[in-house]
């Protein structure tokens, strides 16, 4: 159970003033719909938009309703991208207007959380676009970094890895043991505890469990 159900919604008002104190801007939504309307005021038409994996931008439709609107979608998930190609959209991410991506854990002191494969999702987090965009169900909220790091390794992780298809021996002990198998995921650690321009990083807190 994560604290957000074990403490009740007032939590949420703290996670926002924390994430205020560290220089990024918090929002909390109660659905899916209401994350989509707030998306349309942070995205304007004709801006290009990179994205991140994320299982949870899949669950409330918001690639979908990034492929309707009038901008400039990155989108990595063509099916016809060669490797090349999928490459060449990483690259322009950083150029991006927006980048809209999940996270693996939120923590309460406002910081984030998220374990890379190739750094493609996390590198432009760091740096370059103009705006990142962070969407989080409930489930995402952790006490601090540490149990960012656990939940991240021992939930999410091992989870990813079998949505990948990889073989990695968390997908068959659904668990994290630290391996170093070649199609490991679990290779960049990145932990982001504040920002120097002012809401350039947002975080929506959807009212719902999302993604892994």
């Amino acid at each position: 159970m994560d604290i957000y159900s074990q403490k009740n919604g007032q939590n949420i008002s703290a996670l926002m003033k924390s994430l205020q104190q560290n220089n990024m801007a918090g929002f909390h939504v109660k659905n899916k719909k209401e994350l989509l309307e707030l998306l349309r005021r942070f995205i304007a038409d004709g801006t290009t938009v990179g994205c991140g994996d994320s299982v949870t931008l899949e669950q409330t439709g918001v690639f979908d309703d990034l492929r309707k609107r009038d901008i400039n979608f990155l989108d990595k998930f063509d099916p016809s991208l060669s490797r090349e190609e999928k490459r060449e959209i990483y690259l322009r991410n950083f150029s991006a207007d927006t980048f809209i991506t999940g996270a693996n854990a939120v923590t309460m002191d406002g910081k984030i959380f998220n374990i890379d494969g190739n750094g493609s999702r996390v590198a432009p987090m760091l740096y370059g676009p103009k705006q990142v965009i962070v969407v989080v169900g409930t489930n995402k909220i952790t006490e601090d970094a540490e149990a960012a790091v656990k939940r991240a390794r021992q939930i999410a992780a091992p989870l990813d890895a079998k949505r990948l298809n990889k073989e990695t021996p968390c997908t068959a002990l659904d668990r994290c043991i630290d391996c170093r198998h070649k199609e490991r995921i679990c290779n960049d650690f990145v932990l982001i505890a504040g920002q120097f321009t002012k809401d350039r990083i947002k975080v929506i807190v959807v009212n719902e469990e999302l993604g892994y």
